[in-house]
Order: C-alpha cells, then sequence, then structure tokens
C-alpha cells in the first residue's frame, strides 16, 4: 500500500483577493409582460384546464399530467455514430473527463443555458457526445432475482447512517412528517463567510469535490485538497496530490471519512491526458490522505485502470469508467473486487452509494448495447437483484439506492440537457419495476445531464416519493418575474401526488437534498434580493426559512455567478456553500472574477 504523504504546514500558493464587481445585469430582473398567461397557470377558465401540475384530464380522455403515459408505436430511427463511453471528445476537459452535470461548455460561473432563468437548457450529452436515437421499448416489468449467499441482501446492506451526502442527512424515512435535523435560528438573516476566488489555471480543470463536517468546509483545488474553517475561510489544512482530482464521491461516513480519484502525475505538453488511475481515501477533520491504491485489469489489460467516477456505500469505495469497476476497503485500501470483462463484454460504467450501492453495468455491442442496474452487496460486488434498462438507453444516472431509483433519458427523448426523460422506480430486492415515471422536459426541471452514474441534482428522494421542481414561468405579480414550484410522484405508483410547495414571486427553487422526512430546498433570487434556504415539511409541505442570503448587489452578483445545473450545493448546520464542479482560464480582458466557492453563515 502506498503511503500518503505528509501535509505541509504552509499554505498553498496563490492567496486569494477580493472578490471584483460581476457585470450587471443579473438572473431575475423584470421582464415585459407576457402575451399569454404565465406557465404553469391556468390557461382557460376553471373547468377547461386544472391548475399546473395536477392531474388534467380523466385517465380515459388524457393520460394525467405525470402519469406513466403510453409507448409510442413507431421505432425512433436507427443509431447514430456515437464515441465511447468516457473518451475525450473534442473540447474535453484535462485527463480526458467530461464535464460535470449539466454544466454548460462556456466560461464556467456566467450562469448560462441550463442557469435559472436563462432560458431553455443546451444539451449537455449533445456537447460531450453525439447522441444516439434508437428504438424504444418500455418494460412493464420482469427484474431478475439473483441468489448469491445472503438473498436478501440485508446481512451486508450498508448502514443506515453509514453515509451521509455532502452535509448532514437525516436519511429517508417512509412515514411522512417525521421531521428533520436542519431548524431554523433565531435570526435567518445571514453574512458572507468567504469568498475565493478561481485559482489560475492553463485549461480547463476539474474541481469537483465538496464536503461539510463540524470542523471544516472542505473543497477540491488545482492538484490539493483544501479544509477551511466553516464561518471564515481560514485555511485549516492542505492535502497535495500529484496530479488533478478527477471525481470525488459525495457521500461520507458519520466519522467524515470520503474517498476521491485523482491522476498519477500533472500533464505536460507531450503528455496532456493524464489518466486518473489512483484511488484514495481522505480524512475530512484531520486533513489526511489515509491511502492510495491502483489496480490493473478489465479494458486496461495489464496497465493501471483508470477510472471516471467514486461513491461510497458504508466502508466500500467503489470506482468504475471504462475500463471496468473495482471496489477498496475503506479502512485498508484492501482491494475487494478490480475490473473484469467478461465473454459478454459486459462492465460496470460507475455506482450509486449512499445506503445501498447499486452498479450501472453495460453489455453486448457497441452498436446495441444493454444496460443492466444491479444492487450490489457491498463486500464483495455480488448481485443481489438485476433490473434490465428498456432498449434505446445507453446511460443512466442512479438517483437513489434505497429506495432504488434510476433516470435515463429513454431514445434521447428528453432534448433538454436534462438526461431524463423518465424516472425507474425499482424494487432493489427483487429487481421489479415498481413504476416508471415519464417527467416532461417541458414541465419538470431535474438534472441528470451527464454520462457520469451519480450525478443527478435538483431533485430529491424520499417518503417513497421523488421530488423535483417544475420548470420557470411567469408569476402573477406586476412585475411578471418568473416562479416555478416543487412537486412530487409516489414511486410505488408512479402517480403524480398533491405535494406542491411555491417558490414565491421572483423566485425558483428546488431541492438540495432530504432532511428526515423533510426536503431541504434553495430559493435562487430575484434581481434585487440574495437567495433563501427553506425547509419543506413532508407531511404538510408547509415552508420554513432556514437562511436568507444579503441583497446587496455585490454579494448577490457572487451568488448568482453559479451555474446551477453544474454548480455543488451543501447546505448543513446553518450554513451554505456553493461551489464550482469546473474552472478554466477567463477569456477575454475584462472577464468578471469567477469564484472556486462561497459560502454563507447564520451563526
Amino acid at each position: 500500500m502506498t503511503q500518503p504523504p505528509q501535509p505541509p504546514n504552509e499554505p498553498p500558493q496563490g492567496g486569494f483577493g477580493a472578490p471584483q464587481e460581476p457585470p450587471a445585469g443579473g438572473f431575475g430582473a423584470p421582464t415585459p409582460p407576457p402575451e399569454q398567461p404565465g406557465y404553469g397557470y391556468p390557461q382557460q377558465p376553471p373547468g377547461q384546464q386544472p391548475q399546473y401540475g395536477y392531474p388534467q384530464q380523466p385517465p380515459g380522455q388524457q393520460p394525467q399530467y405525470g402519469y406513466p403515459q403510453q409507448p409510442p408505436t413507431q421505432p425512433m430511427g436507427q443509431p447514430v455514430g456515437q464515441p465511447q463511453y468516457g473518451y475525450p471528445q473534442q473540447g474535453q476537459p484535462q485527463y480526458g473527463y467530461p464535464q460535470q452535470p449539466g454544466q454548460p461548455y462556456t466560461q464556467p460561473g456566467t450562469g448560462g443555458p441550463g442557469t435559472p432563468g436563462g432560458g431553455k437548457k443546451i444539451s449537455t450529452q449533445t456537447q460531450i457526445i453525439i447522441a444516439a436515437v434508437v428504438a424504444v421499448v418500455l418494460i412493464v416489468g420482469g427484474g431478475v432475482y439473483l441468489v448469491s449467499g445472503d438473498g436478501d441482501g440485508k446481512k451486508d446492506e450498508a448502514k443506515k447512517s453509514g453515509t451521509k451526502d455532502g452535509g448532514k442527512d437525516g436519511g429517508d424515512e417512509k412515514s411522512l412528517g417525521g421531521g428533520g435535523k436542519e431548524k431554523a435560528p433565531a435570526n435567518t438573516k445571514s453574512k458572507v463567510a468567504f469568498q475565493l476566488p478561481q485559482p489560475k489555471v492553463g485549461d480547463i480543470t476539474n474541481v469537483s469535490g465538496s464536503w461539510v463536517t463540524e470542523k471544516a468546509y472542505v473543497k477540491t483545488g488545482v492538484n490539493q485538497i483544501v479544509g477551511y474553517e466553516p464561518d471564515s475561510g481560514k485555511q485549516l489544512w492542505t492535502i497535495p496530490l500529484p496530479g488533478q482530482v478527477c471525481a470525488a464521491s459525495r457521500h461520507a461516513t458519520d466519522d467524515n471519512k470520503t474517498a476521491v480519484v485523482f491522476a498519477a502525475s500533472k500533464p505536460t505538453p507531450k503528455n496532456k491526458y493524464v489518466q486518473c488511475t489512483e484511488v484514495g481515501a481522505i480524512d475530512l477533520d484531520a486533513g489526511k490522505l489515509l491511502w492510495t491504491e491502483s489496480v490493473s485489469g478489465g479494458n486496461a489489460g495489464d496497465d493501471k485502470a483508470a477510472f471516471r467516477e467514486v461513491t461510497l456505500s458504508g466502508t466500500t469505495v467503489a470506482v468504475g469508467g471504462t475500463d471496468g469497476g473495482a471496489a477498496f476497503d475503506l479502512g485498508s485500501g484492501d482491494n475487494l473486487w478490480k475490473p473484469e470483462v467478461k465473454a459478454d463484454g459486459c462492465y460496470d460504467m460507475g455506482y450509486g452509494g449512499g445506503p445501498g450501492l447499486v452498479a450501472a453495468r453495460k453489455c453486448g455491442s457497441y452498436d446495441d448495447p444493454t444496460v443492466l442496474v444491479q444492487n450490489l452487496k457491498p463486500s464483495d460486488g455480488s448481485p443481489i437483484s438485476e433490473f434490465k434498462m428498456p432498449a434505446g438507453v445507453e446511460y443512466i444516472s442512479i438517483v437513489s439506492t434505497k429506495p432504488l431509483v434510476v433516470a435515463a433519458d429513454v431514445g434521447d427523448t428528453a432534448g433538454d440537457g436534462s438526461g431524463v426523460s423518465d424516472f425507474f422506480s425499482i424494487d432493489e430486492k427483487t429487481g421489479k419495476l415498481r413504476a416508471k415515471i415519464p417527467v416532461d422536459s417541458d414541465r419538470y426541471a431535474p438534472n441528470c445531464g451527464s454520462t457520469e452514474v451519480e450525478q443527478c441534482n435538483k431533485l430529491a428522494v424520499g417518503n417513497d416519493r421523488i421530488y423535483v421542481p417544475t420548470e420557470e414561468h411567469e408569476g402573477t405579480g406586476d412585475d411578471y418575474g418568473q416562479t416555478n414550484e416543487i412537486v412530487s410522484f409516489d414511486l410505488g405508483t408512479g402517480k403524480a401526488t398533491t405535494d406542491r410547495a411555491d417558490a414565491g414571486e421572483r423566485y425558483t427553487m428546488f431541492p438540495l437534498r432530504m432532511d428526515g422526512s423533510n426536503i431541504i430546498a434553495y430559493k435562487w433570487p430575484p434581481y434585487d434580493k440574495g437567495g433563501q434556504v427553506v425547509s419543506i415539511d413532508g407531511g404538510t409541505f408547509k415552508e420554513t426559512v432556514l437562511m436568507e442570503n444579503p441583497g446587496e448587489e455585490s454579494v448577490r452578483e457572487a451568488e448568482i455567478s453559479f451555474s446551477m445545473d453544474g454548480a455543488e450545493m451543501r447546505y448543513a448546520n446553518g450554513r451554505m456553500y456553493t461551489s464550482e464542479t469546473l474552472i478554466s482560464e477567463p477569456i477575454g480582458s475584462g472577464a468578471r472574477k469567477e469564484y472556486l466557492a462561497v459560502g454563507y453563515t447564520t451563526n
């Protein structure tokens, strides 16, 4: 096992300066009155069209909004040429990695397409690959149950409190109204904790990875991971790395340990695309690299296998990519399994972690692939159950492992870069389909626009429901600002529920995560106010404000400088942090200042 280097006592070079003024004209400015009634509101007198977000017609006349639709009667053409999964494309970041979820290929932080208020989303998959249009075969059921040792998987499933997502997470509770840990402070008005300018880079650089503990806010930098004092931004420690971080787990254990994948060296003019072969475990409180490991096998043959994503379930670190999947023990670094390519060409593209461990497995030929969803035993990777995705699916996003929810763009029909036309609710024990939930991209705005397996955002799963934002639409106020709602679908029936939380005039909001049975959501601000964090009661859907950010122009402009489809947002214990996942060299002499991360606190 490779021993980790000792962190230096000195902070990294390149001190952070004061933020500069971004250009005027932030998101949320008033728009002219619409010619038609606002999207999502009744456009005809009552009795002709119900309110947005609710079933619109009886099932016998028209499929209800949010209900499973009828499958198409004709196939949708043949596949067009598509690059192999995970290989570098034109204009792609170094190390051979595609862009982060939903991040437009523009100067990071501009709040461009895909940002609330920025208009129709531009397809990230179009930016990364040439999407295939293939025949759609909708599967109604037919999962496969695999007996492997402990057939029900109970002995080997991850501990319910073994992992958390970014900040504190109370887990998923089936009973509605069970509450959460996040409580409103006496004063919800926040102040700026810090603003970290982007470090200088010469190329597009992956800086994904951010975590919140009681002691630190931890963020990936350039060839390093840095811990900051959570209320001031003072650097507490630095972990130097031989190369850039390529992937970071969004999960951490209860004792604040997590995992990353990074390159073995820095790029050079002769070797610009350095493979990401190193897997490491990080102690987020102590600021230490606990171990570094690599393996060979799979499509890599005798060479080191390259990985593009990493997750954590219990004490199992699972990594995946085009070379196949591997896993390590978080405590010791021992290799649990390594990449393997079988005669049928199957390999693990990646994994979803948290309370369970689920593999996205690709099989078959390049022109006619099959994607399998396998619920695994974390200790050895053996399948507990398996579900076969419909034809026309080449990539999937694992939204949740318990309950098991998968997102897919079936036949590339979403058409908006969200990466999701349907959610699939699957019984993780048997592999049977519970419900298929179509999500009209003109009405709903979850984001799974990445070929990486565990990169969905702007949604949450809990209470046996999936919570998603609606698309923006005109409000009813005199200034004609934008607004939207959060609604939900039942994972057992696939039907829309009566849940509805309104963002309010000139705000748009989306879920960040679950907090027990409550939903933690962020409200993107209008042009003259700061953003908000709210807790939505899972039973009553009553909103409680947890944080209100300052409305001063310089503060607000920093807050909205991030693309919400690509940024990482963390909220816990009265603190909120937003950070980039990709950074690049500024374009033009007049380019505004970009931020690596900004933090707010009510403490």
